[in-house]
């Protein structure tokens, strides 16, 4: 038995150890939601964390193909910019810190209302994540992978589109106009319930871990003053 306490602290710091190390592993940038129908007028969110010590200056999202983004909702602090292919579409949007950035230990999100392919199929969001030092992490690669893009699954099994098929001819003929902040408007109220259901879940995981952590350090400091007791023997 007091073998079993004696190797309690080393097992206790492994395992808040681990689960602070899963916690920032799984801080990726991401796309939401990860199910959408086909032809439907969505309201995407992307979530950006800011992984090193240092802010994060800038986000480039690289439109998939077939994707048509229409407008996107102006956020404080931000500037935004998209680039154009040879048809007119927007085939790049960028997010460009006026102020301080994206600090250690937070994020940031950005909501915008693409039209999605007319059929079932999956769709990689490949975003460019820009550092103040010049560093750049690219989340490009495949599921698994250590910067692995985000992926929207294209499927009728989604249910009913997100928006009524009337509210994409009107987003259609806005996105024939340059991309300003003024027309970008029209996507805030609809961005609401995707941002907040991200945030529930990302309130989950932090309390979870902070639970267990606390279990580890109760363990430890149990550990201890049963190694003391022993001493006094």
């Amino acid at each position: 038995m007091m073998k079993l306490f004696k190797r309690l602290p080393f097992i206790a710091t492994a395992a808040a150890g681990f689960l602070l190390f899963s916690g920032i592993a799984s801080a990726h940038v991401t796309v939401k939601p990860a199910v959408s129908q086909p032809d439907a007028w969505e309201t995407y969110t992307i979530k950006i964390p800011s992984e090193k010590e240092i802010p994060t200056t800038k986000v480039t999202l690289k439109v998939p193909e077939g994707v048509e983004l229409m407008n996107y909702q102006p956020v404080p602090d931000w500037k935004v910019a998209t680039e154009k292919d040879g048809s007119g579409k927007i085939s790049s949007i960028t997010w460009e810190a006026t102020g301080a950035g994206i600090q250690a230990g937070e994020f940031q999100q950005f909501n915008f209302v693409a039209h999605n392919p007319g059929k079932e199929t999956e769709v990689a969001w490949d975003a460019f994540q820009y550092y103040k030092d010049g560093s750049i992490v690219e989340w490009s690669g495949d599921e698994g992978s250590e910067s692995p893009h985000s992926i929207t699954k294209i499927t009728t099994a989604a249910g009913q589109a997100s928006e009524p098929a009337d509210h994409g001819h009107n987003a259609a003929a806005g996105g024939q106009q340059e991309q300003t902040q003024g027309n970008a408007g029209s996507a805030e109220n609809a961005a609401t319930a995707p941002a907040a259901s991200d945030n529930s879940s990302s309130s989950g995981v932090q309390t979870a871990t902070l639970v267990v952590s606390i279990a580890a350090l109760v363990l430890s400091i149990i550990a201890l003053v049963a190694a003391l007791a022993k001493k006094k023997r």
